[in-house]
């Protein structure tokens, strides 16, 4: 017959251990980074479940039982033991990996097209994509690197420029054979104005940068740029495009420029990585083969040093 497994309580058993260890609630807890309140919680479940005492509770002070004493030196080391086992395991799965924080869109139009080029040069390096679309942080995360568009002003981080961002109005040919022919801003009041949630001013700035009365409230809204983009490329109506992004959709055909008027918004796609820690090497080759891409000069290896470790 198959042995029932017991549930563990985790929390109170890791807490219990540690309190063991220091012998007081009060050091267990600054290891912990919770309150002496919280240790002498998680401790009073463990007890329940136990139905024994771990610990004599006093008025200013607690003390292991013989219980208690006995039972900590059995399991402090196996929580030491999962320790050192998970940091093996995120060490191993970490070596060859580039945690990169890049915006799907960029990710997908501008990234992953070249993305082999790495791949190649670099064979024994993986790039992990954090597609999350929230301000960069690299505090309390494993990212490496992130590419992003904005002013440079990152907290504790450095950044290199790769493109400035501009913009033009795009759409597929086939819409524009249905409304006719867009020669000047104005003509854009024909269309069906295409948004993304994220860049939900992007018509507005557009107009204002042009002069033209146009209610960038009217139009169809899409979660993302990519969506948006997608929806440009399919026929749905007029969308406000990131040049450098869209590039080899309109050098295909895919996408035109109806207008081709280059508008600066004056931000710019930048490589940012972390000041706090130091950048690993395969981080270091990562950050110079996007530079490569664009034309700028490495940041970190020289041509002729590329290949060494």
């Amino acid at each position: 017959m198959q042995r029932r497994r017991i549930s563990l309580p985790l929390n109170p058993l890791r807490s219990f251990a540690i309190a063991s260890r220091h012998k007081t609630f009060t050091a267990a807890a600054k290891e912990l980074g919770v309150s002496q309140v919280a240790i002498s919680r998680q401790i009073s479940i463990l007890e329940d479940y136990l139905d024994v005492s771990l610990f004599e509770r006093g008025v200013r002070s607690a003390k292991l039982t013989d219980v208690g004493r006995a039972f900590g030196l059995e399991i402090a080391g196996l929580f030491d033991d999962l320790e050192r086992a998970t940091q093996r395991m995120i060490s191993r799965e970490t070596e060859g990996t580039v945690n990169l924080r890049v915006h799907p869109t960029v990710a997908h139009h501008w990234l992953m097209p070249k993305l082999m080029d790495f791949t190649r040069q670099h064979p024994d390096i993986r790039v992990r994509f954090d597609t999350r679309v929230e301000p960069l942080d690299f505090r309390g995360t494993h990212l490496d690197v992130a590419l992003q568009l904005g002013s440079g002003d990152w907290r504790d981080a450095r950044s290199r420029t790769l493109w400035e961002e501009e913009v033009d109005v795009v759409c597929s040919q086939a819409y524009l054979n249905s409304i006719g022919a867009i020669d000047a801003p104005d003509d854009v009041k024909k269309g069906e104005l295409l948004h993304s949630r994220y860049r939900r001013r992007a018509w507005e700035f557009w107009a204002r940068a042009v002069d033209v009365d146009l209610d960038f409230n009217s139009g169809t809204d899409f979660e993302t740029s990519l969506l948006s983009f997608s929806a440009a490329q399919q026929g749905f109506g007029l969308a406000v495009g990131q040049l450098g992004l869209l590039d080899d959709l309109i050098e295909t055909g895919e996408l035109v420029r109806p207008l081709n008027m280059r508008i600066p918004t004056g931000a710019a796609f930048h490589v940012i990585w972390p000041t706090t820690v130091s950048v690993s090497v395969k981080t270091k080759r990562f950050i110079d083969w996007l530079l490569d891409q664009v034309g700028q000069p490495r940041e970190f290896f020289t041509t002729e040093s590329v290949d060494r470790p």
